[in-house]
């Protein structure tokens, strides 16, 4: 084996042995199995290109092409032109997984499963970029010590993130993968001075000789470097904090008052959740209220909307108030309530970082490290903590407002106005205007938010579909209203912007709706209960959920008015059409109507919906540059193949019939015969006369005699063309480079034969000529340079 095809064996390996310490986070560890295979992949490729070979720049390019090619057929065949190609859905699909993977760090204790999408493509993805790195700088620019950089990146992102006590064994394997590589650089390097770097014999008297030694240094140095290593740190004091702590939340600053917290957007798993086969339970819910379907669970509040999406603004946490909370904001002494106590447990696998509960809360009796934001009025788990296997109390407000408080509500505060009615300049104008043409004719801000919920949930004619893709881009909102089909995301979303628009102070809850009542007394919260609604803000009755999602949950009563012309129904008794008598004809349309989908009369939710995609498909010119662009992309690896195909084209075709054409076309056809040997693996020698040149051909190619003749007669015209004063013109000549083109093909094996025809030597012409042409054209301009320089300095 080579020195090189060594050290990028020993780079493939050392960047195994340091992912090793990721095993610990993830299970099963089968992920370490795919990477090591596209690793290897990888490490191949920048073999094949050094032994082109291509310049040390082209040969890492070629291998992040290759890299994104292996993370587009694993993670994004679906999305990327003829499963191979990536394009920008490809690329969307990347974003996504990484958002999906970055949220599911902060969401699952160690270790995570594997099932997440995203947190696979962070580790394979992140275990191809540090191969990449340590190959190219270990191998392909031949120094192994600044290797070390990127290995000790990933290591220490595992060791970042490990709570285990093991990480003392992953870093001896990391290390030792490190210092593997700088052993073999040294032994490449002592071996091109004829000395083995595996030490001498031993001489009589005992003595090693002198190639032992830098053994000897090596070992100690290694042993020295791996104590001081291991020791050192249980030395220096601890650090907490930072970014990521050891369960990657990170949500905190210590356990007093202060501190802020960024979260996590938990829209990202809330799609997976309504689409699961099996509906597990999630929380299992005691509470003292008759009016359960009116009890949403609620996680978190999304308040800062970017034009794209909705999420939780940075805020400021405190400790967890004793006793009583704080009075929601806004809620006035004359609204009628009742305090609920509810008792909720939650499952022993779901590991959820805020605390579901009632809102608003009036009190919470919950055991762990726990922090309260006000705003929101929601607990989120600090270092670590989560609702895995938790149970605890909470008290909450009933609040039962009437739909006259809400009428005459006042307006809110500028402060709060301003922060919740802000939206993005890039928000299209068709939101704000179907919300104007929607809210035609109210009265106030209650009437408006009311038409929006009948708009969405009865006589909007929107449908209610979990398959349909959450969307991205300014144009989200614009598509949902457009297409009608969605599911809580958007409906939430869409009403939360409108409102908005219209001035009404509005933010996002997500959370579950109502679970399923038990004949234990008990409420069953599932995967599928995941929810999300809108709550709009009305001074004297603080933040008021609505719900414009049909089958979903339960319209709040207060957004009932008992008043003539109210196009919604009465939650608390049937719609006076209503006939108790079966009838003997089938419906005139076997569809469940708004009206019964928002009550929960339906059977079943709506079938999948088939989003239309005539007006909001790519344009025609945008998908002709994505098909030539991967186009492009195909004939990257073909490149080589494609330019000797044109350059044999060129030297073998016509150069004309005069006399004055015989000496190029004498000249092409003799290099293209080198070149093609070349090819086979025998390497041109410049110093030789074409006669000497071609009998050398003929004998390392062992050709046959008609071929070894065909050359002789090429090389004899390439000595007319040099040396006769008037060269006859030789006919034949492209059929004689054809015969000994088919003359080395036979002689060589498989192997030899795909290398010449996909990865030929001689086009390292090209690269060639283009550091000509560089060389050239640098020394044109310094002495351009120069020139304007010189009238300068002869004036002084």
């Amino acid at each position: 084996m080579s020195g090189r095809a060594r050290m990028t064996l020993c780079a493939w390996a050392a960047t195994l042995m340091a992912a090793c310490a990721l095993l610990p986070l993830v299970e099963p560890a089968t992920w370490i199995f795919q990477a090591a295979f596209l690793l290897g992949v990888l490490s191949a490729v920048g073999a094949a290109t050094r032994r082109v070979p291509l310049a040390r720049p082209l040969t890492v390019a070629a291998q992040a092409l290759v890299a994104l090619v292996l993370l587009t057929v694993v993670f994004a065949r679906e999305q990327a032109l003829a499963g191979l190609v990536p394009g920008p859905e490809a690329f969307a699909r990347f974003a996504e997984l990484l958002r999906q993977g970055g949220d599911d760090i902060a969401r699952y204790a160690i270790p995570a499963p594997l099932e997440s999408d995203g947190i696979r493509l962070m580790l394979i993805g992140g275990v191809l970029m540090i191969g990449l790195l340590v190959d190219a700088l270990a191998v392909t620019f031949r120094s192994a010590a600044p290797a070390g950089l990127p290995l000790l990146a990933l290591y220490s992102v595992a060791a970042g993130l490990s709570d285990g006590a093991a990480d003392w064994l992953w870093f001896l394997v990391a290390a030792a993968g490190y210092l593997m590589l700088l052993l073999t650089e040294g032994r490449d390097r002592l071996s091109q001075w004829g000395r083995v770097f595996g030490g001498a014999p031993r001489t009589q008297g005992g003595e090693t000789g002198g190639a032992a030694a830098p053994v000897r240094t090596g070992r100690r140095i290694g042993a020295v470097a791996l104590g001081a290593a291991l020791v050192v740190p249980l030395a220096l004091p601890a650090m907490d904090g930072g970014l990521l702590d050891g369960a990657g939340t990170g949500v905190g600053s210590g356990s007093g008052g202060g501190g802020t917290i960024s979260a996590v957007n938990p829209l990202v798993s809330l799609r997976d959740s309504l689409n699961v086969d099996d509906d597990r339970q999630v929380l299992t819910v005691r509470t003292e209220t008759d009016d359960y379907a009116n009890q949403y669970l609620r996680i978190v509040s999304l308040d800062e909307f970017d034009g794209t999406t909705w999420k939780p603004s940075k805020r400021q946490i405190t400790a967890v108030p004793d006793g009583r909370f704080p009075a929601p904001p806004g809620l006035g002494p004359d609204i009628r309530r009742e305090e609920v106590a509810t008792t909720i447990t939650a499952a022993d696998w779901y590991a959820q970082d805020w605390l579901p509960m009632p809102y608003p809360p009036s009190g919470v009796r919950v055991t762990g490290n726990w922090r309260y934001e006000p705003v929101g009025m929601t607990l989120v788990g600090d270092h670590g903590q989560n609702t895995r296997g938790l149970t605890y109390q909470v008290r909450s407000l009933e609040v039962q407002p009437t739909a006259e408080q809400l009428a005459s509500a006042p307006q809110p505060p500028a402060g709060l106005r301003q922060e919740f009615t802000e939206l993005p300049d890039s928000l299209p104008a068709v939101v704000s205007r179907t919300a104007r043409d929607v809210t035609a004719g109210a009265a106030n801000a209650y009437d408006q938010a009311v038409l929006l919920q009948e708009y969405f949930a009865i006589n909007g004619g929107f449908e209610y579909d979990t398959r349909v893709e959450v969307g991205s881009g300014s144009q989200a909102i614009a598509r949902f209203l457009r297409d009608k089909q969605g599911f809580c995301i958007h409906f939430s979303f869409a009403m939360a912007a409108m409102a908005r628009s219209l001035d009404i102070p509005a933010r996002v809850a997500v959370g579950f709706a109502p679970g399923s009542p038990q004949a234990n007394g008990t409420v069953s919260v599932g995967l599928r209960d995941a929810h999300a609604w809108p709550e709009l803000y009305f001074e004297g009755v603080g933040w008021t959920r609505f719900e414009p999602t049909p089958t979903r949950g339960s319209i709040p009563p207060y957004t009932v008015p008992d008043a003539p012309g109210s196009t919604t129904p009465d939650v608390a008794r049937p719609t006076q059409e209503s006939s108790t008598a079966p009838s003997a004809a089938p419906s005139a349309s076997e569809s469940c109507s708004g009206e019964r989908r928002q009550l929960g009369a339906c059977e079943s939710e709506s079938p999948q919906a088939v989003l239309a995609g005539d007006d909001d498909g790519p344009k025609w010119y945008v998908v002709l540059a994505w098909v030539l662009g991967g186009l492009a992309a195909l004939a990257v690896p073909l490149a080589p193949m494609l330019w000797r195909m044109r350059s044999r084209a060129i030297r073998l075709g016509p150069h004309g019939r005069g006399v004055a054409d015989v000496a190029p076309h004498t000249l092409a056809v003799w290099q293209e015969l080198t070149d093609t040997a070349w090819d086979f693996g025998i390497v041109p020698d410049e110093s030789l006369t074409p006669r000497r040149a071609a009998a050398r051909i003929a004998r390392l190619g062992r050709l046959d005699p008609a071929a070894a003749a065909s050359v002789h007669r090429v090389a004899d015209a390439v000595e007319q063309v040099l040396y006769a004063p008037r060269p006859q013109t030789a006919a034949g000549l492209t059929l004689d480079v054809h015969r000994v083109t088919a003359g080395l093909r036979a002689a060589v094996g498989r192997g030899t034969r795909l290398r010449a025809l996909f990865l030929p030597r001689s086009t390292v012409r090209v690269v060639w000529a283009a550091s000509d042409w560089w060389t050239s054209v640098r020394g044109r301009v310094l002495a351009a340079r120069s020139t304007w320089r010189r009238p300068s300095g002869q004036r002084g």
